[in-house]
């Protein structure tokens, strides 16, 4: 047996699989973080959504918080929304939208202001002063104050009510009290009844940093200039204004008057670098299939009341984008959507030191590509988690121990149990069978009838490869093995004369014409050609297909699997899911090694679709299907009339691919191999066979542990159990055995295994 060296170094490599570019391009693919439909025709930007997710739980201080960051006057505000929001709602497509604005106007009522935190509120040093009254002068002081700006305020009226009533008059007489009350506790500084001439206007103005002012003032001091909404700055004056010619207006143009003056207390140009301003366009994604619209609920002309704003925000659908979340264990378990977990993943590559915690979760994703068709950009995580992989294995960051044993099956694959051969009678042939390793392991006696009944109604001659595709070294990111197993078999189809690949496994499919750019069908292709063969037949119940990960976005393949099922009598049930749709069964991209739990949620997620048995043409998934207590099959089972071994264990796998070699070597061309006889034999108990098969530790490690001690007689004696412990180090791995001798040899009671290294001590 060959074993891998566990790479361990410190020095760095500067490789990266993914460059940055790339990975941004990616992560902007996904649109879960976008905003709202309602959000984005927002000129302020509110999150409407969350408010109304408050809302609709009665928590209307919180929403009230959401909504008072948008705007320091909030009661204002809302009075004179004009609702942009309304109509981008989603539901208008179902029938009627959200009532926004009324839900809005009911947070304000019934919500109550949180006090607001002096901790790192540090004042500037710069000193604003804002010339005259109004909404625009209103709204500015308010949001200087919240970008905490020493500002004085010089208005003619004689207190703070009478300030707003001359901003909102049309406000009620308890709604001014309460904005009254709200501008007099912000820290502001207020000169009541001034005469704002241009000789007290000029003479302030030397006490500030930056002027702002009404549009009435404005055009005192600069008369010669019209006021630009769209900049707000009165060039030649050096006096930030705006128009207000509706609350929204006035509302919206303050804000973007803030800007200014953070731009011009920088000594920068307040033209640019001014950001995105204003309503916005969004790239989210909402799936409105299966929703129902619902009608919105009345409103008097006092406005909603509590209880019914609660009910009209619980209609809200929340838009939201999950599509790829929905279907896929992996993003769900993690619960975090595409583009974060890549960012987190390709952080994760550019760790030199340290730990890096990002290894499993990128070692958890099956590779399957499913979120490439349910993402409405295509988002690939799988392309994010193999480039990661091959990151950390260029740099030497990524442990062996996720994928050794997969990677030690594959070479085993290729090596002990590797076999290729030309059809007796031909040197050359025009088709090879390619069944693959999985195909091997677990249903060695239908892979011999595939053989033979290709042998017998093809022409040209047919040649037998059995071995690992390589798609298993592909998925751990050990691209070097890859490029050994891609050499290794090219050098043997050259043997052969290059024939055309008849792959048995979609996932081989894929490998060989992705690595080797060999031709490449199915054998379900040749078979629709050729016939079914005589033996084949159908289940009398009803099945449903689970299409394997390797025919994703392969509709010649998942199409010619139905038409043979319905040719052997099958009748087909539909489930969701299914096609380019369907999950991974949890083995694709070495899930079931580097992460078992997540493996098995992935295999109970399949079987969710459907109570009839599955119908597979991957071996691997309907092995896994089996290990469930499903019914599954392989269409190469029906077809050959031959049936897979019972859910063998991973030494039974490799027992099975020997025995088939040596099968067929005997049986067709007519060569004996040579069998390694033991003068003893090696049982094992139930529970040493669940244990083993658990950790995956092969009969063939045990036996190898059993024969050292054979040889150095060293063991440990347990006095309780009346057991023998040994121990042997093999490639990576040091592997215990405990047992008893017995007549014929020893019986295998238990086995484990770890990664440390028992070193012994010189002169004892």
């Amino acid at each position: 047996m060959t074993y891998i060296q566990e790479r361990g170094s410190t020095h760095v490599y500067h490789v990266n699989r993914m460059s940055k570019e790339e990975m941004d391009h990616m992560i902007s693919l996904c649109v879960h973080e976008q905003p709202a439909y309602c959000v984005a025709a927002c000129p302020f930007k509110a999150d409407t959504k969350e408010m109304l997710f408050y809302a609709a739980k009665g928590n209307f201080k919180k929403a009230l918080g959401i909504y008072e960051k948008i705007t320091p006057f909030p009661m204002i505000l809302c009075s004179g929304c004009t609702a942009p929001c309304e109509e981008k709602c989603r539901l208008c497509e179902l029938g009627d939208g959200i009532s926004i604005r009324e839900v809005e106007r009911a947070i304000v009522r019934y919500g109550e202001s949180g006090k607001r935190s002096s901790v790192f509120r540090i004042r500037k040093k710069k000193k604003a002063v804002i010339f005259g009254s109004g909404l625009f002068p209103l709204f500015l002081a308010g949001e200087l104050e919240k970008k905490m700006y020493p500002a004085t305020i010089y208005c003619q009226e004689k207190d703070y009510e009478a300030y707003i009533v001359a901003a909102a008059p049309e406000l009620s007489e308890s709604d001014c009290r309460n904005e009254a009350k709200r501008l007099s506790s912000m820290d502001l500084s207020f000169e009541f009844g001034c005469s704002l001439d241009l000789p007290f206007i000029r003479e302030k103005m030397k006490e500030a940093d930056v002027v702002c002012a009404s549009e009435e003032v404005a055009k005192k001091l600069a008369p010669e200039e019209t006021a630009d909404a769209e900049i707000m700055l009165r060039e030649q004056a050096g006096i930030v204004s705006g128009l207000a010619q509706s609350v929204m207006d006035a509302a919206f143009a303050a804000k973007r008057a803030a800007l200014t003056v953070d731009l011009l207390v920088q000594n920068l140009s307040p033209h640019g670098n001014r950001g995105s301003e204003g309503a916005v366009t969004t790239r989210l994604y909402t799936n409105m299939e299966g929703m129902k619209g619902s009608k919105k609920i009345p409103c008097s002309i006092d406005g909603y009341s509590k209880e019914e704003a609660m009910e009209e925000a619980k209609r809200c659908i929340q838009c939201h984008c999950d599509e790829c979340m929905k279907s896929c264990v992996y993003l769900s378990e993690y619960k975090k959507h595409p583009g974060l977990l890549a960012r987190e993943i390709y952080n994760n590559t550019q760790i030199i030191m340290g730990d890096h915690q990002m290894n499993k979760p990128m070692n958890s994703c099956s590779l399957c590509g499913q979120c490439t068709v349910t993402c409405p950009n295509g988002f690939d995580m799988s392309q994010v988690c193999k480039s990661a992989r091959e990151n950390m294995v260029s740099t030497d960051k990524m442990p062996l121990a996720p994928h050794e044993f997969a990677l030690m099956d594959m070479l085993f694959s290729n090596s002990e149990a590797f076999l290729c051969r030309p059809q007796p009678g031909y040197e050359t042939c025009r088709y090879v069978f390619f069944p693959g390793c999985q195909a091997g392991a677990i249903a060695p006696d239908v892979v011999t009838e595939a053989y033979e009944d290709l042998c017998r109604r093809t022409e040209g001659g047919v040649a037998l490869m059995l071995g690992c595709c390589g798609a298993i070294s592909e998925w751990a990111g050990r691209y070097e093995m890859t490029e050994k197993v891609n050499n290794q078999l090219k050098q043997e189809l050259a043997k052969l004369g290059d024939p055309i690949i008849i792959a048995g496994c979609p996932s081989c499919m894929k490998q060989l014409k992705e690595s080797i750019g060999a031709h490449v069908i199915g054998i379900w292709e040749i078979l629709r050609e050729i016939g079914l063969p005589q033996q084949a037949k159908g289940l009398e119940i009803p099945v449903a297909i689970h299409d394997a990960c390797g025919a994703r976005g392969d509709a010649q393949t998942q199409d010619i699997i139905r038409e043979l099922l319905s040719d052997m009598g099958c009748t087909v049930e539909d489930t969701e899911y299914s096609r380019d749709l369907s999950p991974c069964c949890g083995y694709g991209g070495l899930t079931a090694y580097a992460n078992k739990d997540m493996a098995a949620k992935m295999t109970e997620k399949c079987l969710e679709r459907s109570d009839a048995p599955y119908i597979t043409y991957c071996m691997a998934c309907r092995d896994r299907f089996a290990r469930e207590g499903r019914e599954s099959r392989h269409i190469m089972e029906l077809l050959y009339g031959a049936n897979a071994s019972n859910m063998p264990d991973i030494s039974e796998k490799r027992y099975n691919r020997l025995i088939l070699k040596q099968t067929l070597l005997k049986n067709i061309w007519n060569e004996e191999p040579i069998m390694e006889k033991k003068d003893y034999t090696v049982a094992y108990t139930e529970e040493a066979i669940h244990m083993m098969d658990e950790r995956m530790i092969l009969k063939s490690d045990v036996e190898r542990v059993l024969s050292d001690y054979r040889e150095n007689q060293e063991a440990i004696f347990d006095e309780e159990t009346k057991e023998l412990v040994t121990r042997s180090r093999l490639g990576n791995v040091t592997f215990w055995v405990r047992f008893v001798e017995t007549e014929e040899g020893y019986l295998v009671r238990r086995a484990y295994s770890h990664r440390m290294n028992i070193m012994k001590r010189v002169g004892q």
